[in-house]
């Protein structure tokens, strides 16, 4: 089993546990184990993932070795960054073949993608986890997938493929780009109840809300208002829907981040994702106020 590497799409980014996600991929080229009680299976709504796709049911186990719809769920929703990001306009439909394999009743042998959707989609998107530290993982290595055949799904064709109109995902209000003035950055953390400079850890989805878990050691505190020493000994932060929404703005697991938020029914929930910026005169008064800004 692969160790568990979460990778931030963030990705909306942060495209979390990339790796983790594929650990059971059956070794293409050994059919006898895609025949392992395979049942067709509607898809059901909560993989939004392939929410959308030109099939109704799926195949479990799956490709990647998902026996349960609950292993399929928890794994495929890591990926939902890597889509948003808009890589290729094949990404969906290769993960989708992976993690909710078509199923056909008159067909006993799964059908695969085909080599050459595989390459398209790695030469885009590799590039994009490559940026966040993560390679194109060996088990989705392209030469474990057939060439192209009757009996693989292709890529779109050039002439074929018709630019999706679909509306972008909106960016998650906490991660917006504000023009901000030298005093209104100051204003914004007296407003909230933590602020906190961090180097970002792991970075994973629950219920649709991104789950961010700071470097212990890279954690410095500026200003606490409801929120105890206790609150932060294991600290964990929340973006609200981040599944539905894009936030670039933590796009290098390596950079510090000014983050702020507030305490809400026991959780530290974000407002304010911002870069750290070296230099800045906003940035330089916080990082005067000896860790604990007085507002």
């Amino acid at each position: 089993m692969m160790p568990n590497i979460i990778l931030m799409i963030s990705v909306a980014l942060v495209l979390p546990v990339y790796l983790e996600a594929i650990h059971g991929m059956y070794p293409f080229g050994h059919p006898e184990l895609f025949y392992k009680k395979s049942n067709c299976k509607p898809i059901p709504t909560t993989l939004l993932l392939c929410h959308d796709i030109e099939y109704s049911e799926m195949r479990l186990p799956n490709l990647l070795g998902h026996e349960t719809m609950k292993e399929v769920l928890q794994q495929a929703s890591s990926w939902i960054p890597l889509v948003q990001k808009q890589c290729h306009p094949d990404t969906k439909k290769f993960l989708c073949s992976l993690f909710a394999p078509v199923c056909l009743d008159d067909l006993d042998e799964p059908i695969q993608p085909c080599r050459s959707l595989c390459e398209r989609v790695e030469q885009s998107c590799a590039p994009v986890m490559s940026a966040f530290g993560y390679p194109w993982p060996d088990m989705l290595d392209c030469s474990r997938f057939p060439e192209d055949n009757d009996l693989c799904i292709p890529p779109a064709s050039v002439d074929s493929f018709v630019p999706t109109t679909k509306e972008v995902p909106q960016v998650c209000d906490a991660c917006k780009d504000k023009e901000e003035n030298d005093n209104e950055i100051i204003e914004n953390l007296c407003k909230n109840d933590f602020a906190l400079k961090i180097k970002v850890k792991e970075i994973s989805y629950i219920n649709g809300d991104t789950k961010i878990i700071p470097e212990t050691k890279s954690k410095t505190i500026y200003k606490l208002n409801g929120v105890t020493e206790r609150d932060l000994k294991k600290t964990v932060l929340w973006l609200k829907d981040g599944l539905q929404c894009t936030c670039d703005e933590i796009n290098d697991i390596n950079a510090p981040y000014l983050v702020m938020g507030q305490k809400l029914d026991g959780n530290l929930v974000l407002t304010s994702i911002k870069r750290w910026q070296r230099g800045h005169r906003e940035f330089k008064r916080i990082a005067r106020s000896n860790r604990k800004l007085q507002c």
